[in-house]
């Protein structure tokens, strides 16, 4: 019996070995492989599309432009030549406006990550009755829309309206809910026995924040400084309604300077939007990682 046992070990192999080793065939692979090449097309169409069609117009002279076609330029490459016509347009309005967006961007979002990650950890730690209240009132930071006229109201009351501080209050404002809602999912990650043994060691409730909680929160500030920032540079209309005027211009109202009723400089417009969308997608590229980490942090526990 044991003969016959060894005989048949040593002769046949399962029948899962047998199937893993099968050819990989042409059909086998478009199953296993074709949602991430439907999914890689898709990129391609709905983001690189778009930005070599910007390239390309950006590097056309202002007759090829008009067309509107996309094509490689067909009267020589005008790269350099569109970018100085940006860069020196009404006296080097788009370097006033790159510093605005940078001042506007740093103090928002410092802002944002300061107070979102207190709020975030209060509202996770402490159980109170005021909490539910508090969650309302997040929750419809993110659902309803910004009233513009009581909201220009208030800041002329105050009299921060057309100011850099108050334009830096709106936008810290309008992305606070989104911040907390990051935060506190993330906070239940962390255990409350760090918090206890903090406090025996004698910590405070403001050196606890900042010595222990805060730097375990750095997977999610960082999805926070880079989500924000993006799409704090790249308001539009907030800088509209609340921060009119030349002075304080910022990059995406350059755009206007391009752009009219009566004329389309299609060739300088695209090369402001090529300057306006190189910062934003640098910081994709070097922290994509760590903003999908700190999305997907206590998606589950919490």
């Amino acid at each position: 019996m044991t003969l016959t046992r060894t005989i048949t070990t040593a002769g046949a192999k399962p029948s899962r070995f047998r199937s893993d080793r099968r050819p990989l065939t042409f059909k086998r692979f478009m199953r296993k492989y074709l949602v991430g090449i439907i999914a890689i097309l898709a990129s391609i169409v709905v983001f690189i599309v778009p930005f070599a069609f910007i390239l390309l117009m950006a590097a056309k002279n202002a007759q090829e432009a008009s067309l509107f076609e996309f094509s490689l330029p067909q009267q020589g490459w005008y790269l350099w030549e569109n970018f100085l016509a940006v860069w020196e347009t009404r006296d080097y309005v788009l370097l006033r406006a790159f510093i605005n967006s940078t001042i506007l961007t740093v103090a928002s979002v410092a802002i944002m990550v300061v107070f979102a990650a207190m709020v975030g950890y209060v509202l996770q730690r402490r159980k109170s009755p005021w909490n539910h209240l508090i969650n309302f009132f997040v929750l419809a930071g993110l659902i309803v829309p910004p009233a513009v006229v009581p909201t220009i109201w208030v800041m002329q009351t105050l009299g921060i309206f057309k100011t850099m501080p108050g334009m830096i209050l709106i936008e810290a404002t309008f992305g606070l809910s989104f911040c907390i809602l990051l935060f506190r999912a993330f906070v239940s990650t962390i255990p409350r026995e760090l918090d206890e043994a903090a406090i025996i060691d004698g910590a405070g409730p403001m050196r606890l924040f900042f010595t222990v909680v805060l730097p375990l929160l750095k997977p999610v500030v960082v999805t926070v400084i880079v989500v924000q920032a993006v799409a704090v540079f790249n308001d539009f209309t907030g800088p509209l309604y609340f921060l009119p005027g030349d002075a304080n211009a910022t990059v995406q109202l350059t755009l206007y300077n391009f752009q009219s009723q009566n004329l389309s400089q299609w060739n300088l417009l695209f090369m402001d939007i090529l300057l306006i969308t190189i910062p934003p997608l640098v910081m994709y590229i070097f922290f994509n990682r760590q903003i999908v980490a700190g999305m997907t942090s206590g998606a589950v526990k919490g």
